[in-house]
């Protein structure tokens, strides 16, 4: 009882009331709890924060071994190709494309050796050059077949090596005077040897006979070009070659790139739309598309005035592959693609290409040139960048009938028969000289003009008799002799 008394009066004396020690307790308490949630906060802050620099740094170590991947990819990309990827075909093949979807940023390469293959190239160098050495004995002593026999060998073996391109073209123009040929030599060897005296002496002597008798073939086919301009078009003879030419130009144009079509199913096709036993609905329908292309063309393009433009190219192609592959007809190629030993530039740089080609096609320096060698120049131009995934070597041809046919000359038939020339001289114009396709084409125009001559005369065979010769599956047409003017196959 006293104890009670004396702790009453002692909480009295000091004014010190039991509420307010409660509430420091709780005060001390809360402050607690903060400081441990502000630690909690911070943890999880340093632990997020520590998360995040790992990814990041895992991130760019990825990204780091990726790169390290595509780079070791594109090595063995390189490597492959060299030997794998390139067809090892001697020509150029218009119409055979193997579509490749590749990075067109890889650079190809196909002049890398192993030492095996350069072991062997040493060896073909050494048997080359014997062959050279024993042909110009032959040829010294007059025995001018074994020496041809020989140098043909040894071009087979080397045909860069510059000696025997030299040697080659000497021969030619001293035992068969064959001056095209010879500076034709004369050229190739200073395109591997620019320095080569003995080539560069020959080549200076020859080439402006050689350009003499060009312009002498362009003045004769502008005569008989002119000659067909005087035919008037109610002839009948002119009416009928027309109709014969245009299935002939469609069998032959087809028959390049390998339709097997006969001239007869050929014509029955286009007059009919009737299919044929025995083909394919794809050879089908490359008739259909060419012959398309060839209306959309002389109904719209060839009598219109004003330059012709990417469009009108587009057009032509999508005509050609209208009934083969309508989603690519009319554009650009998106995929690398090769073609025989050509590599045509990547599809990054086809738009460009194809805008500095058609401001070539409308310049002033190009409408200056004859129009056989402006045109062949077109074919050439742009079969090389090979704009489309397919169709180019057929839209080419019908650009170069275009510019021919807007100069007054009937559309060109390269023959199915001359397709290993054709691609040996878009070969040869891929190796830098181009002369020899202007004047293959020039020949084929020169050939095409004899036949509408002929064919509109007075005196000749029926075209009915003709075109019955024609619809054997053996690839003959009307062929007349520029001498003797007679029928061949």
């Amino acid at each position: 009882m006293a104890v009670s008394v004396f702790k009453a009066a002692l909480l009295s004396r000091f004014n010190f009331p039991s509420t307010e020690y409660f509430h420091r307790v709780n005060m001390n308490n809360l402050t607690l709890l903060a400081v441990f949630a502000l630690g909690v906060m911070f943890t999880c802050f340093v632990s997020i924060l520590t998360l995040y620099i790992q990814k990041e740094i895992g991130l760019h170590e990825t990204e780091r071994i990726t790169e390290d991947l595509i780079a070791s990819r594109r090595k063995i990309l390189e490597k492959s190709r060299k030997f794998v990827l390139v067809p090892e075909e001697s020509h150029l093949s218009v119409g055979s494309d193997t579509e490749l979807s590749v990075d067109p940023a890889v650079y190809v390469s196909t002049n890398a050796d192993t030492p095996e293959k350069k072991k062997s190239k040493d060896a073909n160098v050494l048997e080359a050059l014997g062959a050279l050495h024993a042909a110009i004995e032959m040829h010294k002593s007059g025995k001018h077949s074994k020496a041809l026999k020989l140098f043909s060998h040894a071009l087979a073996l080397n045909p860069e090596h510059p000696d025997i391109l030299n040697h080659y073209g000497e021969f030619l123009e001293e035992t068969e005077r064959n001056l095209l040929d010879a500076d034709y030599h004369y050229s190739r060897a200073l395109t591997f040897s620019p320095n080569h005296m003995r080539a560069l002496e020959n080549h200076q002597r020859t080439s402006p006979i050689v350009d003499e008798l060009d312009n002498n073939l362009l003045k004769r086919i502008d005569q008989k070009r002119d000659d067909l301009l005087n035919t008037p078009d109610s002839s009948s003879g002119l009416r009928r070659i027309k109709k014969e030419a245009y299935f002939q130009y469609i069998y032959h144009t087809l028959g390049i790139e390998g339709n097997t079509m006969s001239l007869a199913q050929t014509r029955t096709i286009v007059e009919t739309r009737m299919a044929v036993g025995g083909k394919s609905i794809m050879e089908h329908n490359e008739v259909l598309g060419l012959d398309a292309a060839l209306k959309y063309i002389n109904s719209t393009l060839v009598h219109r005035i004003g330059a012709i433009t990417f469009e009108d190219i587009l057009e032509i192609h999508r005509r050609v592959l209208g009934f083969v592959d309508l989603f690519e007809g009319g554009r650009l190629r998106s995929t690398q693609v090769f073609v025989g030993n050509h590599i045509p530039p990547g599809p990054s740089e086809v738009q460009l290409l194809m805008k500095d080609f058609v401001r070539w096609l409308n310049s002033a320096e190009s409408l200056s040139q004859h129009p056989i060698r402006f045109a062949a120049l077109a074919h050439y131009k742009l079969v090389y960048i090979h704009p489309f995934s397919d169709g180019n070597g057929r839209t080419s041809r019908l650009l170069m009938n275009l510019i021919l046919m807007q100069s007054g000359y009937p559309p060109v038939i390269i023959r199915k028969q001359d397709r290993a020339k054709y691609y040996d001289y878009l070969q040869q114009a891929n190796e830098g000289d181009v002369r020899p396709f202007i004047r293959f084409i020039a020949h084929c125009a020169e050939q095409t003009l004899d036949v509408y001559l002929w064919a509109t005369t007075e005196h000749r065979t029926s075209l009915a008799e003709l075109a019955q010769e024609g619809q054997e599956d053996d690839g003959k047409t009307i062929i007349v002799d520029q001498q003797n003017c007679c029928v061949g196959g």
